[in-house]
Protein backbone atom coordinates (compact mmCIF):
# COMPACT_ATOMS: atom_id res chain seq x y z
CA UNK A 1 0.00 0.00 0.00
CA UNK A 2 1.37 3.41 -0.99
CA UNK A 3 1.76 6.32 1.43
CA UNK A 4 -1.10 8.12 -0.35
CA UNK A 5 -3.43 5.13 0.01
CA UNK A 6 -2.51 4.69 3.67
CA UNK A 7 -3.14 8.39 4.35
CA UNK A 8 -6.51 8.14 2.63
CA UNK A 9 -7.57 5.16 4.73
CA UNK A 10 -6.42 6.92 7.91
CA UNK A 11 -8.64 9.89 7.12
CA UNK A 12 -11.58 7.59 6.49
CA UNK A 13 -11.11 5.76 9.80
CA UNK A 14 -10.88 9.06 11.66
CA UNK A 15 -14.05 10.35 10.02
CA UNK A 16 -15.88 7.14 10.88
CA UNK A 17 -14.75 7.33 14.49
CA UNK A 18 -16.04 10.91 14.76
CA UNK A 19 -19.35 9.94 13.16
CA UNK A 20 -19.88 6.87 15.33
CA UNK A 21 -19.09 8.81 18.51
CA UNK A 22 -21.59 11.53 17.61
CA UNK A 23 -24.38 9.06 16.97
CA UNK A 24 -23.53 6.86 19.96
CA UNK A 25 -23.76 9.63 22.58
CA UNK A 26 -27.57 10.11 22.65
CA UNK A 27 -28.20 6.41 22.07
CA UNK A 28 -26.01 5.48 25.03
CA UNK A 29 -27.74 8.02 27.26
CA UNK A 30 -31.20 6.79 26.26
CA UNK A 31 -30.29 3.16 26.98
CA UNK A 32 -28.86 4.15 30.36
CA UNK A 33 -32.07 6.04 31.17
CA UNK A 34 -34.06 2.84 30.83
CA UNK A 35 -32.44 1.59 34.04
CA UNK A 36 -34.16 3.77 36.62
CA UNK A 37 -33.43 4.92 39.28
CA UNK A 38 -29.76 4.57 38.29
CA UNK A 39 -30.22 7.27 35.63
CA UNK A 40 -33.38 9.24 34.95
CA UNK A 41 -34.21 10.73 31.57
CA UNK A 42 -32.92 14.31 31.33
CA UNK A 43 -34.36 17.38 29.60
CA UNK A 44 -31.21 17.81 27.55
CA UNK A 45 -28.08 15.88 26.71
CA UNK A 46 -26.01 18.37 28.70
CA UNK A 47 -27.95 17.63 31.88
CA UNK A 48 -26.57 14.09 31.93
CA UNK A 49 -23.49 15.74 33.39
CA UNK A 50 -25.37 15.68 36.71
CA UNK A 51 -26.15 11.95 36.56
CA UNK A 52 -24.19 8.73 36.85
CA UNK A 53 -23.53 9.09 33.10
CA UNK A 54 -21.35 12.15 33.63
CA UNK A 55 -18.12 10.33 32.73
CA UNK A 56 -19.68 8.89 29.56
CA UNK A 57 -21.03 12.31 28.55
CA UNK A 58 -17.76 14.16 29.10
CA UNK A 59 -15.64 11.26 27.81
CA UNK A 60 -17.39 11.02 24.44
CA UNK A 61 -17.37 14.79 23.99
CA UNK A 62 -13.66 15.00 24.80
CA UNK A 63 -12.93 12.10 22.42
CA UNK A 64 -14.81 13.87 19.63
CA UNK A 65 -12.94 17.08 20.45
CA UNK A 66 -9.58 15.33 20.38
CA UNK A 67 -10.31 13.61 17.06
CA UNK A 68 -11.51 16.88 15.51
CA UNK A 69 -8.36 18.72 16.58
CA UNK A 70 -6.18 15.81 15.45
CA UNK A 71 -7.98 15.79 12.10
CA UNK A 72 -5.86 17.79 9.66
CA UNK A 73 -7.91 18.98 6.73
CA UNK A 74 -7.03 21.39 3.97
CA UNK A 75 -6.89 25.15 4.34
CA UNK A 76 -8.86 27.65 2.29
CA UNK A 77 -8.81 31.43 1.99
CA UNK A 78 -12.57 31.44 2.62
CA UNK A 79 -13.01 30.59 6.31
CA UNK A 80 -16.31 28.76 5.77
CA UNK A 81 -14.49 26.36 3.44
CA UNK A 82 -11.38 26.02 5.61
CA UNK A 83 -11.47 22.39 6.71
CA UNK A 84 -8.60 22.67 9.18
CA UNK A 85 -9.88 25.86 10.82
CA UNK A 86 -13.44 24.62 11.29
CA UNK A 87 -12.48 21.23 12.71
CA UNK A 88 -10.10 22.90 15.18
CA UNK A 89 -12.84 25.30 16.27
CA UNK A 90 -15.31 22.44 16.63
CA UNK A 91 -12.79 20.42 18.65
CA UNK A 92 -12.19 23.25 21.11
CA UNK A 93 -15.94 23.83 21.42
CA UNK A 94 -16.52 20.13 22.19
CA UNK A 95 -14.09 20.39 25.11
CA UNK A 96 -15.86 23.57 26.21
CA UNK A 97 -19.26 21.86 26.25
CA UNK A 98 -17.84 19.00 28.33
CA UNK A 99 -15.81 21.05 30.82
CA UNK A 100 -18.14 24.04 31.29
CA UNK A 101 -21.42 22.33 32.23
CA UNK A 102 -24.90 23.76 31.99
CA UNK A 103 -26.62 24.97 35.13
CA UNK A 104 -27.68 22.07 37.39
CA UNK A 105 -31.31 21.25 38.13
CA UNK A 106 -32.70 23.04 41.19
CA UNK A 107 -32.60 19.93 43.34
CA UNK A 108 -28.95 19.12 42.57
CA UNK A 109 -25.83 20.86 43.76
CA UNK A 110 -23.27 21.69 41.12
CA UNK A 111 -20.53 19.14 40.59
CA UNK A 112 -17.32 21.04 39.97
CA UNK A 113 -14.66 20.17 37.45
CA UNK A 114 -12.63 22.82 35.66
CA UNK A 115 -14.96 25.59 36.88
CA UNK A 116 -15.03 26.16 40.64
CA UNK A 117 -17.72 28.83 40.75
CA UNK A 118 -21.44 28.74 40.12
CA UNK A 119 -22.43 31.87 38.26
CA UNK A 120 -25.46 32.27 35.92
CA UNK A 121 -23.26 33.53 33.09
CA UNK A 122 -21.45 30.18 32.98
CA UNK A 123 -24.67 28.62 31.70
CA UNK A 124 -24.65 31.05 28.76
CA UNK A 125 -21.01 30.19 28.16
CA UNK A 126 -21.99 26.53 27.90
CA UNK A 127 -24.75 27.42 25.42
CA UNK A 128 -22.26 29.48 23.43
CA UNK A 129 -19.86 26.55 23.16
CA UNK A 130 -22.69 24.22 22.10
CA UNK A 131 -24.12 26.64 19.53
CA UNK A 132 -20.70 27.26 17.99
CA UNK A 133 -19.99 23.52 17.94
CA UNK A 134 -23.15 22.67 16.01
CA UNK A 135 -22.73 25.67 13.72
CA UNK A 136 -19.25 24.41 12.81
CA UNK A 137 -20.71 20.94 12.17
CA UNK A 138 -23.33 22.41 9.83
CA UNK A 139 -20.83 24.57 7.94
CA UNK A 140 -18.52 21.58 7.46
CA UNK A 141 -21.35 19.55 5.94
CA UNK A 142 -22.62 22.37 3.74
CA UNK A 143 -19.44 24.00 2.47
CA UNK A 144 -16.45 21.71 3.09
CA UNK A 145 -17.61 18.14 2.52
CA UNK A 146 -19.21 19.18 -0.76
CA UNK A 147 -15.89 20.30 -2.26
CA UNK A 148 -13.80 18.33 -4.71
CA UNK A 149 -15.97 15.33 -5.49
CA UNK A 150 -14.20 12.98 -7.95
CA UNK A 151 -16.91 11.49 -10.15
CA UNK A 152 -16.08 8.94 -12.81
CA UNK A 153 -17.15 9.90 -16.37
CA UNK A 154 -20.50 8.51 -17.43
CA UNK A 155 -21.89 7.83 -13.95
CA UNK A 156 -25.31 9.53 -13.73
CA UNK A 157 -26.06 11.63 -10.67
CA UNK A 158 -28.37 10.11 -8.08
CA UNK A 159 -30.62 11.70 -5.48
CA UNK A 160 -28.44 9.79 -2.99
CA UNK A 161 -25.30 11.55 -4.19
CA UNK A 162 -23.01 12.27 -1.25
CA UNK A 163 -23.21 16.04 -1.75
CA UNK A 164 -27.00 15.91 -1.44
CA UNK A 165 -26.60 14.04 1.85
CA UNK A 166 -24.06 16.54 3.20
CA UNK A 167 -26.26 19.51 2.32
CA UNK A 168 -29.32 17.87 3.84
CA UNK A 169 -27.44 17.06 7.05
CA UNK A 170 -26.05 20.60 7.28
CA UNK A 171 -29.47 22.19 6.84
CA UNK A 172 -31.03 19.82 9.38
CA UNK A 173 -28.36 20.64 11.96
CA UNK A 174 -29.15 24.35 11.59
CA UNK A 175 -32.91 23.74 11.76
CA UNK A 176 -32.75 21.52 14.84
CA UNK A 177 -30.45 23.88 16.75
CA UNK A 178 -32.62 26.91 15.95
CA UNK A 179 -35.65 24.97 17.17
CA UNK A 180 -34.03 24.26 20.57
CA UNK A 181 -34.53 27.75 22.06
CA UNK A 182 -37.79 28.30 20.17
CA UNK A 183 -39.47 25.17 21.51
CA UNK A 184 -38.12 25.82 25.01
CA UNK A 185 -39.64 29.30 24.97
CA UNK A 186 -42.91 28.81 23.12
CA UNK A 187 -43.69 25.13 23.76
CA UNK A 188 -42.49 24.49 27.33
CA UNK A 189 -45.03 21.70 27.71
CA UNK A 190 -42.86 19.53 25.47
CA UNK A 191 -40.53 18.58 28.29
CA UNK A 192 -37.87 16.68 26.39
CA UNK A 193 -37.83 18.70 23.17
CA UNK A 194 -34.28 19.92 23.77
CA UNK A 195 -32.93 16.41 24.22
CA UNK A 196 -34.52 15.06 21.06
CA UNK A 197 -33.57 18.06 18.93
CA UNK A 198 -29.98 17.74 20.13
CA UNK A 199 -30.13 14.03 19.39
CA UNK A 200 -31.37 14.63 15.84
CA UNK A 201 -28.61 17.20 15.32
CA UNK A 202 -26.00 14.67 16.43
CA UNK A 203 -27.51 12.05 14.13
CA UNK A 204 -27.26 14.44 11.16
CA UNK A 205 -23.69 15.28 12.12
CA UNK A 206 -22.77 11.61 12.51
CA UNK A 207 -24.35 10.56 9.22
CA UNK A 208 -22.46 13.28 7.38
CA UNK A 209 -19.11 12.14 8.78
CA UNK A 210 -19.87 8.44 8.24
CA UNK A 211 -20.74 9.04 4.58
CA UNK A 212 -17.55 11.12 4.15
CA UNK A 213 -15.66 8.27 5.82
CA UNK A 214 -17.28 5.77 3.44
CA UNK A 215 -18.54 3.63 6.30
CA UNK A 216 -20.94 1.83 3.93
CA UNK A 217 -18.15 1.01 1.49
CA UNK A 218 -17.66 2.51 -1.94
CA UNK A 219 -17.91 -0.33 -4.46
CA UNK A 220 -20.73 -1.51 -6.68
CA UNK A 221 -24.09 0.27 -6.42
CA UNK A 222 -23.06 2.17 -3.29
CA UNK A 223 -20.03 3.60 -5.06
CA UNK A 224 -22.13 4.71 -8.03
CA UNK A 225 -25.10 6.12 -6.09
CA UNK A 226 -23.20 7.85 -3.28
CA UNK A 227 -19.85 8.77 -4.79
CA UNK A 228 -20.31 8.60 -8.55
CA UNK A 229 -17.53 6.03 -8.84
CA UNK A 230 -17.29 2.59 -10.39
CA UNK A 231 -14.61 -0.07 -10.58
CA UNK A 232 -12.55 1.45 -7.78
CA UNK A 233 -9.02 0.05 -7.65
CA UNK A 234 -7.44 2.42 -5.12
CA UNK A 235 -8.58 5.21 -2.80
CA UNK A 236 -8.84 8.57 -4.48
CA UNK A 237 -7.58 11.85 -3.10
CA UNK A 238 -9.82 14.87 -2.74
CA UNK A 239 -7.42 17.66 -3.58
CA UNK A 240 -9.71 20.34 -2.14
CA UNK A 241 -11.31 18.95 1.00
CA UNK A 242 -8.82 16.36 2.18
CA UNK A 243 -8.22 12.69 1.49
CA UNK A 244 -11.26 10.77 0.42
Amino acid sequence: MSIQENSSLTYRRLRRAIGFLGISLPITLIIASLFKPWVSFQVSISHYYYTNMRDIFTGILCAVGLFLIRYKGFGNKQWWKNDNLLTNIAGVMAFGVALFPTSPPENIRKIYTLVTINEPWLNYLHFGFAATLFTAFAILSLFVFTLGQNRDPGVPKSIMDENNIYRTCGILIFVFIILVPLTARYMPSIKYSTFFLEMLSLFAFGISWLIKGRALGDTGMIGEKLYGERNIKAPKVDEVAGDE
